[in-house]
């Protein structure tokens, strides 16, 4: 099974991740804000993630770590 992380703290919700996630199971948090004032990107559900990495290649600031 895959995981995906986001480092909060480097995150500035962009939403590429969002955007390229084939899947369509990341968003940026509706209830919360990073030590920047971002709204981090989220995994809504964590068992669906496949592991493609997508999310990781496309975040600009490399803010996203996958596991397989």
């Amino acid at each position: 099974m895959a995981k995906m992380t986001v480092n909060e703290n480097v995150c500035k919700g962009c939403g590429l991740c969002v955007s390229v996630c084939p899947k369509k199971i990341i968003r940026l948090s509706p209830d919360r804000l990073n030590a920047k004032g971002y709204s981090p990107a989220e995994v809504v559900k964590p068992e669906e993630c496949i592991g493609c990495a997508m999310c990781g290649i496309m975040c600009p600031d490399s803010a996203i770590t996958v596991e397989r």
